[in-house]
């Protein structure tokens, strides 16, 4: 018990938007697995040996279960996560105006309906619009409220001719952006003649998905859906199929009524529950309410071992160290200490999400150490 500390967080850059980092030494500790750690020489084989076009590259389960990951912290519990997401509808149904409504609650991390929101830097490039029309549109949403973190642009290069370095650009200039709504994907596509085949709808998305996870942001892309009707009305997004088959996922907007207020928004994802939530449109200020849910979401069942934790990082004492040995001494929860970590490897994203806890795991020279500490940046 004598291994319980308290002392201030290591010198870790963790921001207010930060998910669970991975260890700095992903690479190394998936070598120190078995606790031997592996020499210059070793290490310069294997990257000649990677660079066979013969080798493939596989890890081992052990290998997995031994790896922290970056966790996808949701922007929007439930709704929207970290990916390339595409929004769909009919023209002139209210879509650049749900648009407008996630961006402003996202940037100002207020609560979207009854979805808990994470604040961050949004970007909307309104491409069908101009500066006149988004500022009266914004003033009848939210009157004079504003947000610093919200940015707008109505011109953007295509894809493969600026757009990519245009983007990359404004998320270096702000590091805690979360999302960037492209409205529309038509007014960012690269001209050619094979604009319609699957396998360029699949790059197309392939390309935006890479951006989105190398940032760990979301792309939210506004497209439209065709005329005819589908079983599977994800079906209805136009283009091919490859544009939803390379997408974390998509939203569906439809109206019951194209002259009616009341609208359907379906939600599937590649990580999330599939939603059907009903929406009305407020007549004065256009604002899209939330009415229900078909289905309430799915929570996880309690975790002890997370509970634990929590006790033991308090605002009083925000950081924790020791071995696996001392952790499972003082909690109470019957596990194994070779198999706490990687649980905990597993349930980091959830640690960080349920209690802003932030955990990693690294090899000393006297065995393996693991660190807990409170991201007092989360509600800054």
């Amino acid at each position: 018990m004598g291994n319980k500390k308290e002392k201030t967080a290591p010198d870790v850059s963790v921001g207010a938007d930060t998910e669970q980092p991975t260890s700095k030494n992903t690479t190394s500790s998936i070598s120190e697995n078995d606790g031997n750690i592996k020499s210059f020489e070793e290490l310069q084989r294997e990257m000649q040996l990677r660079s066979d076009p013969s080798y493939l590259q596989t890890i081992s389960m052990n290998e997995l279960f031994d790896t922290q990951y970056r966790s996808k912290q949701p922007l929007i519990d439930g709704l929207l996560y970290p990916g390339t997401y595409i929004f769909a509808g009919s023209p002139k149904l209210g879509k650049s105006f749900l648009m407008a409504q996630l961006a402003y609650h996202v940037s100002t991390g207020t609560p979207l309906w009854n979805y808990t929101t994470r604040k961050g830097t949004v970007l909307y490039l309104a491409l069908e619009d101009d500066y006149r029309r988004l500022q009266e549109r914004l003033y009848r949403m939210f009157g004079t409220e504003s947000t610093d973190n919200l940015y707008f642009s109505v011109s953007a290069s295509q894809l493969g001719n600026g757009l990519d370095e245009q983007l990359a650009r404004f998320v270096a200039e702000h590091k805690d952006t979360k999302l960037i709504i492209i409205d529309t994907l038509q007014k960012v596509r690269e001209v050619g003649g094979d604009n319609y085949s699957y396998a360029n709808d699949y790059q197309i998305m392939a390309r935006l998905k890479s951006f989105a996870d190398a940032h760990g942001l979301c792309l939210l892309l506004v497209h439209h859906t065709r005329k005819q009707n589908a079983d599977d009305k994800f079906d209805m997004i136009s283009g091919t199929s490859g544009l939803l088959g390379a997408a974390d996922g998509a939203f569906l907007l439809q109206k019951e009524k194209r002259t009616g207020n009341t609208a359907t928004l379906e939600v599937s994802g590649r990580d999330q529950q599939d939603q059907k939530l009903y929406l009305i449109r407020n007549t004065e200020t256009l604002l899209w309410d939330l009415q229900k849910a078909e289905t309430e979401l799915w929570k996880e069942p309690p975790e002890p071992l997370l509970d634990e934790i929590a006790k033991l990082v308090m605002k009083d004492n925000p950081y924790w160290e020791g071995s696996p040995t001392a952790l499972v001494a003082l909690i109470n929860v019957n596990i194994q200490p070779h198999v706490i970590t990687r649980k905990l490897n597993i349930l980091a994203g959830r640690l960080y999400t349920e209690h802003g806890i932030l955990f990693r795991s690294e090899r000393v020279h006297e065995g393996r150490k693991l660190r807990f500490w409170k991201d007092n940046t989360e509600n800054a």
